[in-house]
């Protein structure tokens, strides 16, 4: 694999940010690891953190990139700070930067698969959240989409009560419940045939399960179907990195390709 950190101009933010990319490679010779690189240009993951975190930190707590190069796939990990990956009331444009210029420029930079089919996105946390509303706002463009303890309830007054500043600078004024931030009601108008295959975990001692278990929920009263995995676990990277890993094999099964044995 090769590991870029990607240093740009962005036109939606108005200044400079990083981005780390992944990128597959096909190697004969590596002590303890395999590259694999298909033929034609490789499928792209696009990786999203947590609220603590940047673009750096899923290859800092986690093996991603030796997991990803045995599935030959890019991988493409944004940094968004503390935004939501919303377009903040006061802040940055992150979401315009995240689903419009982003994928552009990935595009522009390197040689990644533009098919439908060959895209996916999955995050942790604030993350898990984003991958989610991405990809119930913008079903076309992916294949499937992973949530990890994401935060799927960020209408829940128990969360903003929580936060009360991230909200403000986040939303301002504007009412989550009921709008385009609110996945729950975001999944109420989804067309169930149109969506992408959608992947949730979520630890049993983690703080997020709550949101979780509405969102299931809804979801199974609206008839879309996810792979879960639920059981033993906390909000941490011992977590993740199992997680991921899972997603990983989940991935390969959305694609179509034979489980590793």
């Amino acid at each position: 694999m090769a590991l870029a950190r990607v240093y740009l101009y962005s036109d939606a933010l108005g200044m400079s940010t990083s981005v780390s990319v992944i990128l597959p490679q096909e190697t004969h010779n590596q002590i303890g690891m395999v590259g694999e690189r298909g033929a034609g240009e490789p499928p792209v993951l696009y990786l999203l953190h947590g609220l603590s975190d940047d673009d750096t930190i899923w290859g800092r707590r986690t093996s991603i990139e030796r997991y990803a190069a045995e599935e030959g796939l890019a991988v493409v990990m944004p940094r968004v700070e503390r935004s939501f990956y919303h377009d903040m009331a006061h802040g940055e444009r992150y979401w315009t930067y995240l689903s419009e210029e982003l994928p552009a420029l990935m595009h522009q930079f390197f040689r990644l698969s533009a098919r439908r089919e060959d895209t996916f996105v999955a995050g942790l946390s604030m993350g898990g959240y984003g991958a989610f509303r991405w990809a119930l706002r913008k079903p076309e463009a992916f294949a499937a989409a992973a949530s990890l303890s994401g935060a799927l309830d960020v209408a829940d007054p128990v969360m903003r009560a929580g936060r009360p500043e991230l909200y403000a600078t986040v939303w301002g004024e504007h009412e989550v419940a009921g709008s385009e931030a609110d996945l729950l009601t975001l999944l109420r108008q989804a067309d169930p045939a149109a969506l992408p295959a959608l992947f949730l975990a979520c630890g049993d001692d983690d703080d997020l399960r709550p949101s979780n278990e509405r969102f299931l929920a809804l979801a199974a009263e609206r008839g879309i179907a996810l792979t879960t995995h639920l059981g033993p676990g906390q909000h941490v990277w011992e977590y993740w990195d199992q997680r991921i890993q899972d997603v990983l094999v989940w991935l390969r099964q959305v694609r179509g390709l034979p489980t590793r044995g």
